[in-house]
């Protein structure tokens, strides 16, 4: 069971026996949210961060894609995780095998809008078929002694908005708190996310609710928990380049003004990620992986598309550093 402190903005949260920093979450992305992202998102001061989905099949589970996703940091606490399939068996065992690698927190992905997820009837699709979000729930709930936690959208799509139910199976089947994104799988991320939705499920529910979509700074989170009454929230994409961001915000809820980071910061930090993504891939793998993240960085700084375009044609870590040192020279001095 999660439970939350009195304070206006509810920036203490504990998650079954976990107290966590504040209540500013970092959402389970695959492909972004490797462990360098999380490291650095939990260092700039995360309340929790989620590690890549996992998908619950046996015979992936030792691919090296699965592999790099299980790896944990013991210095990150709450280890919390997030397993995606739609057969409860296979479920309840992955998360047994991420407890016994050291999860401390296992999450439950129903809300994932990706085609190739949503085709094997997981992520958001299971949201059309209520009695197996039950088995799910159920079978995950009782195969672990850990926190289960469930990340879900407003429905499968606009005409069929079943969150509310969704949230009372889940608190009778013992999760211990939820995450609602404001779209249905239908809207994927087209639009203005909704937050109403999640304001009935926190009315309906005696479980931590936690709101997330396109909340992009302080003052959106403020709104967003203000018009919700949610226990917090969850930064998803908005820390795409910007993994100071959920720390940031939480700073602003807990009634500090963040200081603006500048340029030289920023790049600073950058710089960081890439080493810790070329240490942790390789270089071969860590140069091209290095390269996606560096876009957002570079569309957070707006830099001229053109050497958007120059980095991504660099092959060697030590050039990629070096890249950033002709940016912004004073790294150098620093160093």
């Amino acid at each position: 069971m999660m439970s939350v402190s009195s304070h206006w903005f509810l920036t203490v949260v504990a998650v079954g026996p976990y107290k966590l920093a504040n209540s500013v979450l970092l959402a389970p992305m695959a492909g972004i949210t490797d462990l360098p992202f999380r490291r650095l998102a939990w260092r700039l001061g995360a309340g929790m961060v989620y590690g890549e989905m996992t998908v619950a099949r046996p015979d992936l589970w030792h691919t090296r894609k699965s592999v790099e996703r299980r790896m944990l940091d013991c210095r990150i606490q709450p280890a919390a995780v997030q397993i995606a399939g739609a057969e409860p068996k296979w479920m309840a065992e992955a998360a047994r095998q991420h407890v016994d690698d050291g999860a401390q927190i296992i999450d439950i992905n129903m809300g994932c809008p990706a085609k190739k997820v949503c085709e094997k009837a997981a992520g958001s699709a299971l949201l059309r078929d209520e009695s197996l979000v039950r088995s799910i729930l159920d079978a995950v709930v009782h195969a672990v002694d850990v926190p289960v936690t469930l990340k879900i959208r407003t429905g499968w799509c606009p005409n069929t908005k079943n969150a509310v139910a969704i949230a009372r199976i889940a608190e009778v089947s013992g999760v211990s708190a939820l995450t609602v994104h404001g779209r249905t799988r239908a809207c994927r991320f087209r639009g203005c996310a909704e937050h109403q939705t999640v304001a009935d499920v926190v009315s309906s529910v005696d479980i931590p609710v936690f709101a997330n979509g396109d909340i992009t700074d302080v003052n959106q989170a403020k709104s967003v928990i203000k018009r919700t009454g949610a226990a917090g929230v969850m930064i998803g994409r908005s820390a795409l380049g910007a993994p100071w961001l959920p720390g940031r915000i939480a700073q602003g809820l807990a009634g500090t003004e963040p200081r603006e980071l500048d340029f030289s910061a920023r790049m600073v930090i950058m710089g960081e990620h890439l080493e810790a993504m070329h240490a942790f891939y390789g270089m071969e793998r860590g140069v091209k992986i290095a390269r996606k993240h560096a876009y957002w960085y570079f569309q957070n700084l707006r830099l001229d598309p053109r050497k958007i375009k120059l980095f991504n044609r660099l092959e060697d870590p030590a050039i990629q550093q070096r890249f950033l040192l002709e940016l912004d020279p004073t790294l150098d001095k620093a160093a």
